[in-house]
């Protein structure tokens, strides 16, 4: 009886040893190590066995998964008529410059684009407009130079003053060169009123202007009073013409 109850105990010790769970990171399987995402290798958990458990970009170096190392970093690398993009080796863009759009380059097997590219005026260096994609020289008769009105006896700019003068802040930055501010007046009032109204308006001009941003040095004012009418007639058409600010180049 004692033999038999010898032989028992070691048959459930086998039992019971061969249904255990290995502790991590010991393993029979890779289903003792999936809650961490990891194979079994040779009895233990590890991240990777091949290549095959690693992302995509990837690769199974000592059972870790590792970056893979860049196919390419120069064109070099890449052999004739091929060129190094994103560190994987690709066909150049271009042979000559007439396979590159809009006027651009092929330097290199890349196309690039052509210098003083532009999206608007903003792009462009001092002095420069965008026309057609291109930076180019801004051209001073662009500028809406139409006399800036006013009101009977007011120096004060409109609010349809404001935007036009607005409009031509930008073009006097971008069309730099002196421009003097002619400020006139109506017939009505005397003389010397008149005159010192002129300049007033011509000096509000300038002002708003110089707000803007342009350089005060490139403005200058001058006040002619009645003496300078564009229409000499005497009505209130007339008189509304004649209060004014001329832009002088």
């Amino acid at each position: 009886m004692r033999q038999i109850s010898l032989l028992a105990g070691l048959s459930l010790a086998v039992a019971i040893m061969g249904g255990c769970t290995p502790s991590y990171p010991k393993c029979n399987e890779d289903e003792h190590c999936a809650e961490k995402g990891e194979v079994c290798v040779q009895g233990q958990c590890q991240e990777c066995a091949t290549d095959a458990n690693c992302q995509e970009g990837f690769t199974c170096q000592a059972n870790k998964c590792a970056p893979k190392p860049p196919e390419c970093t120069t064109d070099s690398a890449c052999g004739s008529g091929r060129i190094c993009e994103a560190g994987k080796c690709a066909e150049a863009q271009c042979q000559e410059d007439t396979q590159c759009p809009g006027g651009g380059k092929c330097e290199s097997g890349r196309c690039q684009a052509p210098e003083n590219t532009c999206a608007s005026s903003a792009d462009c260096g001092e002095g420069e407009e965008c026309q057609a994609g291109q930076c180019v020289t801004a051209s001073a008769d662009r500028c809406d130079w139409s006399p800036v009105p006013f009101g009977f006896n007011e120096s004060g700019l409109s609010a349809d003053a404001q935007q036009r003068l607005s409009d031509l802040a930008q073009c006097l930055k971008s069309a730099p060169g002196r421009v003097t501010l002619a400020g006139h007046a109506d017939e009505r009032g005397t003389e010397e009123y008149n005159l010192q109204l002129s300049n007033r308006r011509a000096a509000s001009v300038k002002r708003y202007l110089t707000d803007l941003g342009v350089p005060a040095s490139q403005l200058g004012t001058v006040g002619y009073g009645e003496n300078r009418p564009v229409n000499t007639a005497s009505s209130e058409d007339a008189w509304s013409e004649n209060r004014r600010v001329e832009f002088q180049r």
